[in-house]
């Protein structure tokens, strides 16, 4: 029987396919083992590049290389180009995966959406066999039921 509401969605992966997405996961994470993580008092405290003061970061690093005799011994331009090219290289991979990343929230918001507007579905009608008698539809009706006692969800709208 199908789904009373359109589904779109109606797949499942196989144990072969998640442990494929895990090892590539697994692999991304092994081909850059320098990423870090920071914590939120260390993303907050560091100064952000965009699109305005990365153009301003080239040029001094252009001025730099350009005028290396004017600057002390101890100011590595070298260390400053590594890291603007590392910053571009992986603002290309994040793009990438952000891509992958949003299709995976919206895959699943749409499964989990679908899995319970039908689950509502399930609900009233055993509400409704409830109400016209049907034995043993009162137990099940009421077990339902008590998902939605004092967590703030309407059994009628699912929100």
């Amino acid at each position: 029987m199908s789904n009373l509401t359109n589904n779109k969605l109606n797949v499942t992966m196989t144990a072969a396919q998640i442990a494929a997405v895990k090892t590539a996961i697994a692999t991304i994470n092994t081909n850059m083992p320098f990423l870090v993580g920071l914590t939120l008092a260390e993303r907050s405290a560091l100064p952000k590049i965009d699109v305005s003061n990365k153009a301003f970061t080239e040029d001094a690093i252009n001025a730099a290389v350009n005028n290396s005799t004017m600057l002390p011994s101890y100011l590595n331009v070298a260390n400053m180009q590594t890291d603007l090219q590392l910053y571009s290289q992986i603002d290309e991979l994040r793009g990438i995966a952000a891509q992958t990343l949003e299709k995976l929230e919206d895959t699943q918001m749409l499964a989990g959406s679908e899995s319970f507007v039908n689950a509502l579905t399930v609900y009233k009608m055993f509400g409704n066999a409830a109400d016209g008698g049907i034995p043993g539809s009162d137990t099940i009706y009421s077990q339902l039921a008590a998902r939605f006692n004092n967590n703030g969800v309407s059994a009628a709208t699912g929100s």
